[in-house]
């Protein structure tokens, strides 16, 4: 199968490809930064592009329309959810971007959706409820996805939208919880300073994220449409970061509640996988 992944060189792209690579497949990797994809491992690996989505696409298109699936994972800004570039740039230039790989022959067609549309709703969130967002990368990220659910209506194509939650991993952003705290460890730090941790998430290993796009990508007839990529798990923060340290044999002290919890989320959710959950006992 050939694969088109842009967004390639970032924290789960340069996962996905490499996820793929393993599954002996074919990827024209898409990124901006040449510099940057010249270090990831699998640099020989891939046909690599260099290209900003959103000031010339047209190449990237004509490699979508050839390839067997899209995999679009490029979003800049992150992970600043509250900025209104999301609804004014990122959101009119993945949608020009994504109609003209449609028009091009794009038939399968995998975006990065969040959490975040599910806005300030609590508890266990399943892939038929209800979107409210709350942020502006939420709401843009919402209306990507709807409208790619119209374009749908006039140009048939299977739509595999995966809602990612809360990852960790290798390429996690420096300012990420376990980032912060591993380096904290690393340091030698008496004190890691960190909200009250009480409230639920749901995390992945990132590694576990990239494996669920090859399962979806090479099972589009049994997994369409929103699609929780989670683990149906919730953990506290305080637990999910006292296992690293206990992980890390680390003697560092908890300053719990020095933080206070976002604003923008709500106290306790976690995603159910249904799409995900049987395609992932089969690999």
């Amino acid at each position: 199968m050939k694969v088109v992944v842009t967004g390639a060189t970032g924290f789960v792209g340069r996962h996905v490809v490499a996820c793929f690579l393993r599954e002996g497949h074919t990827v024209v990797a898409v990124a901006r930064d040449a510099q940057r994809a010249a270090t990831m491992p699998w640099r020989k690996q891939v046909k690599f592009v260099s290209c900003d989505l959103a000031a010339d696409f047209q190449l990237v298109v004509e490699h979508s329309g050839e390839a067997d699936v899209l995999v679009h994972l490029a979003w800049p800004g992150l992970p600043n959810y509250r900025d209104f570039f999301h609804i004014g740039r990122n959101l009119p230039a993945d949608l020009a971007f994504l109609e003209a790989a449609v028009a091009a022959g794009t038939r399968q067609l995998m975006v990065a959706g969040t959490c975040l549309e599910y806005g300030m709703q609590h508890g266990p969130l399943t892939e038929e409820m209800e979107t409210r967002p709350h942020t502006p990368y939420g709401f843009a990220k919402d209306a990507l996805r709807k409208s790619l659910e119209m374009l749908q209506k006039q140009r048939p194509f299977t739509l595999q939208w995966l809602r990612l939650f809360y990852m960790y991993g290798e390429g996690q952003n420096p300012n990420s919880l376990l980032a912060q705290l591993d380096r904290a460890i690393e340091r030698g730090d008496a004190v890691f300073n960190m909200s009250a941790g009480d409230q639920l998430r749901d995390y992945l290993p990132v590694e576990e994220v990239a494996a669920d796009f090859v399962r979806a990508a090479t099972n589009p007839e049994r997994c369409s449409g929103a699609i929780n990529c989670c683990s149906g798990r919730p953990i506290s923060v305080f637990d999910l970061v006292r296992q690293r340290c206990e992980s890390r044999a680390s003697p560092i002290q908890l300053n719990r509640g020095h933080y206070p919890y976002p604003d923008y989320e709500p106290m306790a959710f976690w995603g159910v996988p249904a799409k995900l959950a049987p395609l992932r006992q089969v690999t």
